[in-house]
């Protein structure tokens, strides 16, 4: 089925029937293929040999399937679109994974290469968003990775990236085991309340603890102080010595649509004041169930109510506790 020819000049997916396959250069070092998926999807895989370890996880992407297949008896890493009208940009995301992994010596080299090129091509296939995170979103996103360097000291890099849920839009921010964490950030000199974005938010877990952790995150247009990039790469550094908490980080900010060349560098975000509420009852929101065809509730809540709520130290405490009792 897998036919030897040189480039296409024309898109290679053009003449191609359900379920064949062209390679992509007939002088190429790794075995790439154009291939038409049996859904008709448009597709590229690299054919691996038995002894290719698969490298996971796999980068996620909209539009975009990313997976493991056996195609004519070999194992093989495909990567399909689901979207036509993307058609262009995929064919040059294909080809520019290729050309990454071509300049691997060995074949468990390629594999991680294209996966690492595939990852950062997602914020071109976002379904056309290409303006970067609005403020709002790069201030919460501020607050988020603060928690998430304080996680990687309590409990290490690959605990944490796993705990860290927000990016994969579950209800809560950060899940540990026996414990939830929602947070949110805030201009230190607005209302002291926190805008809540669904019912599910707030919403106790049986046997699990929830808190609600606010930080003041302050942004100004200055030449001091430190942008989004300098938040992401301090974060970064953290998760240099562990491969599978890099990958798994670099997928997080992948889905999150964090594009470093959209980044305003005169734009600085500064950190301030964090308070850590604990979620019990009694705790002002609204608890499921909602009334019958209600639906995406949003409210805010004011921080004077909650004073009774406040914990002191939360994370380490817990953290610390938890160990001892192992």
């Amino acid at each position: 089925m897998m036919k030897g020819l040189g480039k296409m000049t024309e898109s290679p997916w053009k003449n191609l029937q359900v379920g064949e396959a062209r390679r992509v250069d007939s002088q190429g070092k790794h075995d790439f293929f154009w291939i038409r998926m049996p859904d008709k999807s448009p597709g590229l895989l690299l054919r691996l040999s038995g002894d290719t370890s698969e490298i996971r996880p796999l980068p996620k992407l909209k539009h975009v399937g990313v997976f493991y297949q056996v195609v004519d008896g070999q194992n093989c890493y495909c990567v399909t679109l689901s979207e036509s009208a993307h058609l262009d940009l995929f064919e040059t995301l294909c080809r520019d994974v290729v050309k990454a992994a071509e300049e691997a010596p060995d074949q468990q080299s390629a594999l991680a290469r294209a996966v690492l090129r595939t990852l950062r091509w997602h914020h071109l296939l976002r379904g056309g968003r290409n303006q970067g995170l609005s403020l709002e979103e790069q201030r919460g996103l501020v607050a988020e990775l603060a928690f998430l360097r304080e996680l990687v000291q309590q409990i290490g890099a690959l605990e944490a990236v796993e705990a860290w849920k927000g990016p994969d839009e579950s209800a809560k921010d950060f899940e540990l085991p026996g414990m939830f964490f929602e947070v949110k950030a805030r201009r230190s000199a607005a209302h002291p309340k926190v805008r809540i974005s669904s019912e599910a938010q707030l919403m106790g877990v049986d046997g699990s603890s929830l808190f609600l952790r606010v930080h003041d995150v302050d942004t100004s247009l200055a030449s001091e102080g430190e942008n989004l990039l300098d938040h992401v790469e301090q974060t970064a550094q953290l998760f240099d010595g562990d491969i599978m908490a890099l990958d798994l980080w670099e997928q997080r900010l992948a889905t999150i649509g964090y594009v470093p060349d959209q980044v305003e560098l005169e734009r600085r975000w500064h950190l301030g004041v964090i308070r850590t509420f604990e979620v019990l009852d009694g705790f002002p929101r609204l608890i499921p169930p909602i009334p019958q065809g209600v639906d995406e509730v949003e409210y805010t809540i004011r921080l004077d109510a909650c004073s009774d709520f406040e914990r002191d130290s939360v994370l380490n405490t817990l953290l610390n506790k938890d160990s001892a009792n192992v």
